[in-house]
């Protein structure tokens, strides 16, 4: 089979002639259908993220596919069933996993960090994987580049069980890339009154209008701040989410919800995640902080169900396809801003 390969920090990865595997007791393999691209995967090909990546692993974490062969033992799966996994395999014996806090597992593998991912023709999926109910079988109905979005979503979901949405709340989204789109429905779903989402590519302010946003601002053109007073006489949001990685926007965040606000820190920041912060902020208004670190299987689970029904819509998200054979050029395109979720599928 074909597969995309991580050949070292720096290292352009390439595409490579691998044996196909076969899935031996309690294990199986997918045909993979498709594999959309996360910024992480941008990193590793670029040498900004090297932690627990393998030599020679096949990237990709964001996949679904068909079952195409069944290892011995294995019960509950045929061939042809569409199915999807969280990234994560988990230990289930270390303390978070013991308290039902699996996403943050302190022994965990990752697929396409460690376990070989879904930019290839085929992905065998672990014993492991399997032993632990991770494999998700969702509606044949489904396109496979929909059904890759429900680990993004996954993750959403616990981002917010974390900060929480109420009926009736106002809600901040900062960034409106897929993670922020996302975000954006799920607070529609949960009750919000009013979003207000903030991004300086006006396209994607477009795409957010047309998901529910009731607020759209240009933060190049508008101060956030001034527009959320407006739409709080002057309270503060309820809720905000920052979906961009920049320093100086988690301070923004503090400012822009009321006294016992709650703030996200959903993405990720670079290197260490320093930000400066008014940390009197959250001292004086009892501000929330929280963050949001991967998926479990009850929220990825959660994620199928959602799209399955059509609750969330993913299909909209997907706007580019590429060939296996163009994965490095699908890649680097998630870097120039102009798309939101780009799938990678075999040629």
């Amino acid at each position: 089979m074909r597969a995309f390969t991580y050949r070292g920090p720096g290292v352009p990865a390439e595409l490579t002639d691998l044996p196909t595997p076969e899935p031996g007791p309690g294990e199986l393999r997918v045909r993979v259908g498709a594999n959309t691209v996360c910024g992480t995967d941008l990193r590793i090909i670029r040498g900004e993220k090297t932690k627990g990546v393998d030599l020679g692993v096949v990237l990709g974490h964001e996949v679904a596919g068909y079952v195409d062969a069944v290892g011995a033992g294995v019960r509950g799966f045929r061939a042809g069933d569409l199915v999807a996994l969280p990234p994560s395999i988990t230990c289930g014996l270390c303390g978070p996993c013991r308290r039902g806090q699996e996403h943050l597992c302190e022994r965990v593998h990752l697929v396409g960090y460690d376990v070989n991912g879904g930019l290839a023709e085929h992905m065998l999926i672990p014993r492991a994987a399997i032993a632990r109910g991770q494999l998700v079988k969702a509606s044949a109905a489904l396109e496979p580049a929909q059904l890759c979005l429900a680990e993004p979503l996954s993750c959403c979901l616990n981002g917010l069980d974390n900060y929480r949405v109420e009926v009736g709340d106002v809600v901040v989204i900062l960034g409106v890339g897929p993670i922020g789109m996302i975000h954006l429905q799920l607070a529609r779903l949960a009750g919000a009154q009013t979003v207000i989402v903030s991004d300086p590519n006006t396209s994607r302010l477009g795409r957010a209008r047309a998901l529910g946003a009731d607020v759209t601002v240009d933060p190049t053109a508008q101060d956030l701040l001034e527009v959320v007073r407006e739409v709080t006489d002057g309270v503060g949001a309820d809720v905000a989410v920052l979906c961009i990685g920049l320093p100086e926007l988690v301070n923004e965040c503090l400012e822009l919800v009321r006294k016992r606000g709650r703030v996200s820190i959903f993405a990720g920041l670079a290197g260490e995640g320093w930000s400066t912060i008014a940390a009197n902020l959250i001292h004086y208004r009892e501000i929330t902080v929280v963050g949001a670190s991967n998926s479990g299987r009850e929220s990825f689970a959660r994620a199928v169900r959602l799209i399955s029904s059509g609750a969330i819509d993913t299909r909209s998200l997907l706007t580019h396809t590429y060939g296996l054979s163009r994965a490095t050029e699908a890649i680097e395109f998630v870097a120039t801003g102009k798309g939101l979720k780009v799938a990678v599928v075999p040629d």
